[in-house]
């Protein structure tokens, strides 16, 4: 019969604890956070259909997400690179297991230093994101572009515009359509206004988009020959929000925190201008417009009928309670619902409980040592007595 010393005994719950606290921290705690989120349902019209006419099933399972933020060789500390990216990593493989998303989408600032990376630099970056986001070829991967992919308006050039289109083989404005349901993918780090070339040529293709767009729109009415997209209206995707004074009428546990929801925003560095937002909700009028930029999350009408949810950042290194948005989305109607990934506090307290019951188990471990050798020094010395 095998026996064990106390010590062994000692050592085998040290080892339990620091592996049990790991692999729940690490891998197990991200199972029953996201278990709680569900794709939304689309309300239901008689016969068991959606508000469009089509069955409530066909709708469009999206998974939206923003602000990733890879370091890069040059700021944050390896530590601080590697334990986000495994967080990201495992956040975002377990979102795939369980919810099953056909189409995912990243609202910009994939990575953090895009805008002066060299080329070694970014293809690093890149295989790194390839890794991290990989996923099955029944999900789609969508990538928009933001200021730390590109750099802000004054830091973009053909180059970096064209090295992030290359990566992820598309044009950085374009519609994707999927199951009837047009989204408008906008690059709006070159909505300045001011006429510069890339900016002139995204204004360009968002011209003959919305054409297109209005064309589809207008065919059953005559107006049009050929209809390129769906007749629906479109959900516009973009990085920058639309514009809006400040965060102050933003609420909600990932809202910006309260000393920081009255800031005023700068027009054209962290929301678009005011112009570019009239032009897009002229030329466009989409049903939901959902972007990135600020990290936190926010609810906004623009004129009374155009809502806009701004999808907070999924990177611990920006917020304590990280987010993405489950949409389930028809022709004629949309549902969102948002999804918390683990709070890092938690994370942070398992550790510091594991640590405790460390040093309590030690602590017994010593006393209990301790007690033996003075019971041994006191029996061995009432044996020399005798």
């Amino acid at each position: 019969m095998l026996k064990f010393s106390g010590s062994s005994v000692v050592a085998a719950l040290l080892i339990a604890v620091v592996f049990g606290a790991f692999f729940f921290c690490e891998y197990l705690i991200y199972f029953p956070t996201i278990l709680k989120c569900a794709w939304p349902k689309l309300s239901r019209a008689r016969g068991g259909e959606g508000t469009d006419g089509r069955p409530a099933d066909a709708a469009v399972r999206a998974m939206v997400l923003s602000d990733t933020h890879l370091l890069g060789a040059v700021g944050g500390h390896w530590f601080d690179k590697l334990r986000r990216e495994w967080q990201m990593e495992r956040a975002f493989q377990t979102a795939l297991w369980l919810l099953k998303p056909e189409i995912v989408f990243i609202l910009g600032d994939i990575f953090d230093e895009g805008k002066w990376s060299s080329q070694k630099h970014w293809e690093d970056d890149v295989r790194r994101f390839h890794r991290m986001f990989r996923h099955s070829s029944d999900t789609e991967l969508v990538v928009l572009v933001g200021n730390h992919d590109i750099g802000f308006h004054y830091e973009m050039d053909w180059f970096k515009l064209q090295r992030f289109e290359k990566v992820f083989n598309a044009s950085s404005t374009r519609i994707v359509t999927k199951k009837g349901v047009n989204f408008l993918l906008v690059n709006s780090v070159a909505l300045h206004g001011d006429g510069c070339p890339i900016c002139q040529s995204v204004e360009k293709d968002l011209i003959k988009l919305s054409r297109d767009l209005n064309c589809s729109l207008q065919v059953g009415a005559g107006f049009c020959q050929l209809s390129f997209y769906p007749p629906t209206a479109p959900i516009m995707l973009q990085h920058y929000p639309l514009y809006r004074v400040s965060d102050a009428s933003c609420t909600g546990q990932d809202a910006a925190p309260p000393e920081e929801r009255h800031l005023l925003f700068r027009e054209k560095y962290d929301v678009l201008s005011k112009e570019a937002s009239q032009r897009l909700l002229q030329w466009f009028k989409p049903r939901l417009i959902l972007s990135g930029h600020t990290h936190s999350g926010c609810e906004v009408l623009h004129d009374n009928k155009y809502p806009e949810i701004s999808v907070p950042s999924f990177s611990w290194r920006n917020r304590n309670n990280p987010s993405f948005i489950l949409a389930s989305v028809s022709p004629g109607g949309h549902s969102l619902s948002k999804c918390f990934l683990p709070e890092e506090s938690t994370v942070i307290g398992v550790y510091c409980s594991a640590g405790a019951g460390l040093l309590l188990l030690l602590l017994a471990h010593c006393l209990w040592m301790k007690g033996l050798l003075q019971l041994s020094l006191c029996l061995l010395g009432k044996h020399k007595s005798l």
